[in-house]
């Protein structure tokens, strides 16, 4: 058996990438963890989307639809909001561009634009499908 975090584990065509010890470690120290709802291996039978979590939660979701059975990291990030808003914690590690954390790192907040319908720059029209936006604020 693989080792539990120092190396991806697989089955099938899916892909599980497990937490390094150190950044768990650090995190576990702060919040004291007391579930995974994205453990590995997953038990026969588990599935933390339709469960209640522990009062502190570490989750480290499956990345794409196909490690998760038909869910992303989106469907976690809804369950992680819905527990919090039962008065848990919630710890989501989740992939995002290197834009985004260059702009935390340097202080910036974040805020919700919501989906904008940007105008098309040929026609006028606005976009038929607009995609979510965040607004970053880098202000002294």
């Amino acid at each position: 058996m693989k080792d539990k975090f120092n190396s991806p584990a697989s089955r099938g065509d899916k892909e599980f990438w497990l937490t390094p010890p150190a950044i768990y470690n650090t995190l576990n120290e702060r919040f004291q963890f007391d579930f995974d709802p994205c453990p590995y291996p997953l038990p026969e039978g588990f599935n933390s989307l339709q469960m209640e979590w522990g009062k502190s939660n570490y989750v480290n979701p499956p990345f794409r639809k196909i490690d998760g059975n038909g869910f992303g990291p989106t469907a976690w990030v809804r369950k992680g909001i819905e527990e919090f808003k039962k008065g848990k914690d919630v710890v989501l590690l989740i992939p995002t561009q290197s834009y985004v954390n260059l702009l935390l790192e340097a202080g910036a907040t974040v805020e919700s634009a919501g989906r904008v319908k940007w105008i098309s720059g040929k026609n006028g029209s606005e976009c038929k499908s607009p995609s979510p936006i965040s607004c970053f604020i880098l202000k002294h």
